[in-house]
């Protein structure tokens, strides 16, 4: 491994399906409930329970009586930068669309950057049976699957997403939610390295080595907030394998995540706000997502992006609705409109993460090559290949990590 070459990924071709959401991201987290998993669920979860893919039973959402007929209305929150933009810098075109098409007005709110920071202002609200103000967002593989097994998500009514069938078949029978019956993928990527050659005197930033002990990098590194993102890929620069580590595997890594900060080599974890220092240098270089580099290279191409030898995580992000949504039909009617695949293609074109929905390929091909030859966007098999997923989580682990990799956050 050590002989290879490690590539510049946005000069190489792509494919559009994903293995991503096979079983595992931000990884597949069957069991993963988390520090508050354990907590009561309140008013939230109605006297019914429904099965999971362990057997255990768990609480199924509330529903609120819906209001989608007569408030043409629906409120989707979502991760910063993960939309189509105007090319006059306003608006959002296949919003716009929509609202056109079926009279329904999205509020639309960038609020989304962390699953944990998300997750812990609508939490209360929904373990106390209250409406959360959303109608959908998109969380993370592992959180679909602590908030389906929480029973603060409602299942899809797949007659209003006829779409529901275009979704790829590789994120179909997901492990935390077979069949998409509470989720359906919103866009999918990879965490890797990315590196500002200004800021690093033009030296290319290749390993998860040179981020945590490299001398020049020194207080010019940040790594993810995501745990599964910046442990996995510290353990795999170990030489671990993410799907089948052991407690020590993850403990050593946390050690060396600690060393690194408490040398002044990072100067902090951070959601997709990473974005803008690493583009003024500010950063010289951090573990950073896929879509987000793509972009940001559009204006500065010489910004740096690779997928380490020793391997890079893989994730999707998923629409869900959430107990007690207002409006849930409008919701649906939402997402439904995102699974055309022409809708999807011109997100991607945008966005420039990887398509979960079938055909998006075949429409860019012929509207923007160069984002269908991208293998940020369409990854082949190779580019596949250096790509693992987080292993699921017991609930006792989960809360044992989170815990352990939040004090060297935090400390």
């Amino acid at each position: 491994m050590a002989e290879r070459q490690t590539p510049d990924l946005t000069s190489l071709p792509m494919r559009a399906a994903l293995a991503r959401g096979l079983t595992t991201r931000r990884s597949v987290m069957t069991g993963a409930l988390g520090i508050g998993a354990t907590m009561a669920l309140a008013a939230c979860g109605s006297a019914g329970t429904k099965a999971t893919t362990s057997g255990v039973a768990s609480p199924t959402a509330k529903a609120a009586k819906d209001m989608s007929d007569t408030e043409k209305l629906v409120n989707w929150s979502n991760w910063p930068e993960y939309i189509d933009v105007a090319e006059s810098g306003g608006g959002h075109p296949s919003l716009e669309e929509f609202t056109k098409k079926f009279g329904i007005k999205v509020n639309y709110t960038e609020d989304y950057n962390d699953n944990d920071e998300f997750y812990a202002k609508v939490r209360p609200l929904l373990a106390a049976g209250q409406d959360t103000g959303r109608d959908t967002w998109c969380s993370t593989d592992w959180m679909v699957a602590r908030l389906i097994r929480q029973g603060y998500v409602q299942p899809f009514d797949l007659a209003n997403i006829p779409n529901h069938g275009n979704v790829d078949s590789s994120l179909l029978n997901v492990e935390f939610d077979p069949g998409r019956k509470f989720s359906l993928p919103w866009q999918s990527g990879f965490a890797g390295i990315a590196y500002n050659p200004k800021a690093t005197g033009g030296k290319k930033i290749e390993t998860v080595d040179q981020l945590l002990t490299d001398p020049s990098l020194k207080g010019k590194v940040t790594l993810l907030t995501e745990m599964r993102d910046t442990v996995g890929l510290v353990m795999m620069a170990m030489g671990k394998d993410i799907a089948k580590f052991t407690d020590a595997d993850f403990m050593a890594a946390i050690d060396e995540i600690k060393k690194a900060k408490e040398a002044g080599q990072i100067k902090g974890f951070t959601g997709n706000e990473y974005t803008k220092p690493l583009a003024s240098g500010d950063t010289a270089a951090c573990i950073a997502w896929t879509g987000d580099v793509v972009q940001l290279q559009a204006d500065n191409p010489s910004l740096g992006y690779v997928l380490p030898e020793t391997g890079c995580t893989l994730w999707s992000d998923n629409f869900v609705i959430p107990a007690l949504a207002k409006h849930k039909k409008n919701a649906e009617i939402l997402i439904n409109y995102y699974y055309e695949p022409a809708v999807m293609a011109q997100v991607v074109d945008y966005v420039n993460y990887i398509s979960p929905v079938q055909n998006t390929k075949e429409i860019l091909t012929k509207s923007d090559p160069s984002v269908a030859d991208n293998q940020l966007i369409f990854p082949s098999e190779a580019t596949l290949s250096r790509a693992h997923v987080f292993r699921g989580l017991s609930e006792a682990e989960e809360a044992k990590y989170n815990q352990a990799f939040q004090s060297v956050v935090t400390g």
